[in-house]
C-alpha cells in the first residue's frame, strides 16, 4: 500500500483544484486587456483564441491586466478565455546550447533536437552586488588589432560599438566572434533583417564560430516583447556559463533596438513619452540589463553592445545613456567606411576605461605614441592635401606622414583575418619603435 506523502498530497490537490480563468476585454494594437484574473507583472498568460497566443503582463490596475502578446493577435476577440501559466518566461540553459540558434523566447529555430530536457531558469535576474565583483585585471583578445591595441578590452568589461546604419557594426561583431579567445560567445541579434540572420550565421560566423557560440535571434518583424526578451534570454544564458566558471563574450546587436522595443511596450502600456518619445522605463531598463554583464566570483561576461545612433549623432539619448553606463566605447566612422577602410574604427574617438588595469607600461606607451601620430596626421591632413604643409613644422606630423602607409596597414584588417593578442602588441611596438 502506497503511503500518502506530503508531496503526493500536494500534487493531488493541485490536480483537482479549480483553475481561475480570465477573459479578453479588449484587443487594441499591441495591447490585450484581460479581466477576471490575478497575475503579477512579468507573468505569462495563455490566450485561447483561434490559436493559443502567449501574452506577458505589462501593467496591472484594479480593473484588470494590460498584457502584450508574444505572437500575432490575428484571430483574437473579446471574450476569449485567458489561462495563467503559473509564472514568468523560462529559458533552457546548459552546455548543449553550444552551436544552437534560438528565438527571442529561448526556443530552438535551427531544426535541431528539442531542448525540453534541459533545466529552465527565469529570464530576469538581479545583477551581482557591486562589492562582490572581482576587479578587471587582464585583457581578453578580440582578434581585431585596432581594438586590442588601442581600445584594449578587459575580461568582464562592457564596451559599446557606436555608429549609424551601414557602417559595419555587425561585421565587426562577426570578426570578434571568430577571433576572440573567450571560451564561449553568446550572440543576440535583436531587430535585425530576416535576410541577414542566415548570412551572419553561415558566412560571417561560420561553422567554427558557431560551434562555440549560442545565437539568439528576434528579427524586426517579431513582437516587441520577443525583441525585448531576446536581450534578456541571451544575457541569462551568458550568466549560466559565467556561473559555471567560464569566461563568456556576450555580443548584442543592437542595444538601440532593445530600447525601441521597450519604447513600444511602454507607450502601449500607457507610459508618457519623454526624451525623443522614449518613456522613462527605457532609461530604467538599460542599466538593469547592462549591469548584469561583468565579472562575478566565478567567471566573467565581457559585453559588446552595438548602439545604432540616429543620423550619426553620438549624443542621441540611447547612445549618450549607454556611454555613461558602459566601461568604454568604440566609434565607427562613416568617412572611413566609405573610403573602404575596414574595420572603420575611429581610434581617436574610442576609449577603454580599463586600459591601465589590463596593459603594462610599455604597451600603454606604444599605444599612446600611435595615438599621437594619428592625431598629428589628422591636424595637418588638410594642409597636406592643398600643399600648404611645410615639413619640419611638426615633428610628430612628419613621422606620421612617413609612416602612414604602415599605420593604415596595421589598422586595416580583412574580415577573415584574426590576429593573436601577443602578435598585435609585437606589431604595434615594431610600428612605433
Amino acid at each position: 500500500m502506497t503511503t500518502l506523502t506530503a508531496d503526493l498530497a500536494a500534487s493531488a490537490f493541485a490536480a483537482v483544484a479549480p483553475q481561475r480563468l480570465g477573459l479578453v476585454a479588449e484587443v487594441l494594437g499591441l495591447r490585450i486587456r484581460v479581466t477576471g484574473l490575478s497575475a503579477a507583472v512579468g507573468d505569462l498568460l495563455a490566450v485561447d483564441g483561434a490559436s493559443t497566443v502567449l501574452a506577458e503582463v505589462a501593467a496591472s490596475d484594479p480593473t484588470g491586466l494590460t498584457c502584450l502578446p508574444l505572437g500575432s493577435t490575428t484571430g483574437l476577440r473579446v471574450g476569449d478565455v485567458v489561462r495563467p501559466t503559473g509564472g514568468p518566461l523560462l529559458v533552457p540553459v546548459g552546455d548543449e546550447l553550444r552551436g544552437r540558434v534560438l528565438d527571442g523566447l529561448g526556443r530552438p529555430v535551427d531544426g535541431g533536437p528539442g531542448l525540453d530536457h534541459l533545466p529552465k531558469v527565469e529570464v530576469s535576474r538581479t545583477p551581482p552586488a557591486a562589492l562582490s565583483r572581482p576587479p578587471i585585471d587582464h585583457q581578453v583578445g578580440l582578434g581585431v588589432r585596432a581594438l586590442d591595441a588601442l581600445t584594449p578590452c578587459g575580461s568582464g568589461q562592457r564596451i559599446g560599438i557606436m555608429a549609424g546604419s551601414g557602417v559595419g557594426k555587425s561585421s565587426l561583431l562577426s570578426m570578434v566572434a571568430r577571433g576572440t579567445d573567450a571560451e564561449i560567445s553568446v550572440i543576440a541579434l535583436v531587430g535585425e533583417r530576416g535576410r541577414e540572420v542566415r548570412e551572419f550565421i553561415e558566412n560571417d560566423l561560420g561553422p567554427e564560430g558557431l560551434a562555440r557560440s549560442v545565437v539568439v535571434v528576434a528579427t524586426s518583424d517579431a513582437p516587441p516583447v520577443e525583441r525585448l526578451r531576446a536581450a534578456g534570454v541571451a544575457t541569462r544564458i551568458a550568466e549560466h556559463f559565467r556561473d559555471a566558471s567560464k569566461h563568456v563574450v556576450l555580443m548584442m546587436d543592437s542595444l538601440t533596438r532593445v530600447a525601441m522595443a521597450q519604447r513600444e511596450i511602454g507607450l502601449s502600456a500607457g507610459e508618457p513619452p519623454a526624451t525623443r518619445g522614449y518613456p522613462p522605463s527605457v532609461f530604467t531598463l538599460l542599466p538593469q540589463l547592462l549591469e548584469r554583464a561583468g565579472t562575478s566570483a566565478n567567471g566573467s561576461i565581457t559585453g559588446l553592445y552595438t548602439v545604432l545612433v540616429e543620423g550619426d549623432d553620438m549624443q542621441d539619448p540611447i547612445g549618450d545613456t549607454a556611454r555613461s553606463i558602459l566601461d568604454g566605447h568604440v566609434v565607427l566612422s562613416r568617412r572611413l567606411a566609405t573610403a573602404g577602410h575596414f574595420p572603420s574604427i575611429d581610434v581617436l574617438e574610442s576609449i577603454s576605461r580599463v586600459t591601465r588595469a589590463v596593459t603594462d607600461p610599455q604597451q600603454r606607451a606604444d599605444a599612446t605614441r600611435l595615438r599621437r601620430l594619428l592625431a598629428a596626421h589628422r591636424s595637418v591632413r588638410e594642409l597636406v592635401e592643398i600643399g600648404a604643409y611645410v615639413r619640419g613644422a611638426d615633428p610628430d606630423a612628419d613621422v606620421a606622414l612617413a609612416r602612414m602607409p604602415a599605420i593604415d596597414a596595421f589598422l586595416r584588417q580583412d574580415m577573415d583575418e584574426s590576429t593573436d593578442l601577443a602578435d598585435t602588441w609585437r606589431l604595434l611596438h615594431e610600428l612605433v619603435a
